[in-house]
């Protein structure tokens, strides 16, 4: 699978970027945080490590650098179209590089393998009271397929620490190709009569 193998090509050097940075930043200062601040949004916080992406005061939400109208733009669409494939835009999230169109399918094709949703999970969801509010089965139903996590049972086997991202990478990438229909099944039960 291209995002493992790029994944995995890339880990010496973001363990050697951190592993250094560390060692000769660890004990660096990096802001001064008030309650107000906390309570009010953690606006203007440095708080948190993402290589992945932030939020410009100016210009908004950036993933990777790109700016979302950028990334309109730069990533690939099928033909005649204007969005992107979600794809490209997972595979960007993950790697830092615009993807090409063949690197983009294939993200889609490993969604589309992956995407069987278990039984089990439908069962639930249509268990619950009618009135139950579409974002709480959906969280319900993210949770329940807990039961199929290969990191879980990795964990739970004592699996080393620096092989925790292959499979959460798996996890990642099954349920990432469940959640449409999950989506689309809750919708159809809230709003089109079942």
């Amino acid at each position: 699978m291209i995002l493992k193998d790029k994944i995995e090509a890339q880990l010496p050097e973001w363990r050697e970027r951190v592993k250094k940075l560390v060692k000769e930043s660890g004990e660096v200062k990096i802001d001064e945080v008030t309650v107000g601040q906390v309570y009010g949004g953690m606006r203007n916080i440095k708080s948190l490590v993402t290589d992945i992406s932030y939020v410009d005061p100016a210009e908004g939400i950036r993933f990777r650098g790109y700016t979302i109208p950028e990334l309109l733009v730069k990533l690939p669409k099928p033909a005649g179209e204007e969005m992107p494939y979600v794809g490209g835009l997972y595979f960007l999230l993950l790697l830092g590089e615009i993807p090409t169109v063949e690197q983009a399918l294939s993200v889609e094709k490993e969604w589309q393998m992956r995407s069987k949703v278990p039984g089990y999970v439908f069962d639930m969801i249509k268990a619950m009271p009618l009135d139950t509010h579409p974002m709480t089965l959906f969280s319900m139903a993210v949770l329940a397929m807990q039961h199929e996590s290969l990191f879980a049972k990795g964990y739970s086997e004592g699996l080393k620490k620096d092989r925790y991202w292959e499979p959460m990478l798996e996890d990642s990438l099954n349920l990432t190709a469940k959640l449409p229909e999950i989506s689309a099944f809750i919708y159809r039960l809230k709003y089109k009569d079942g």
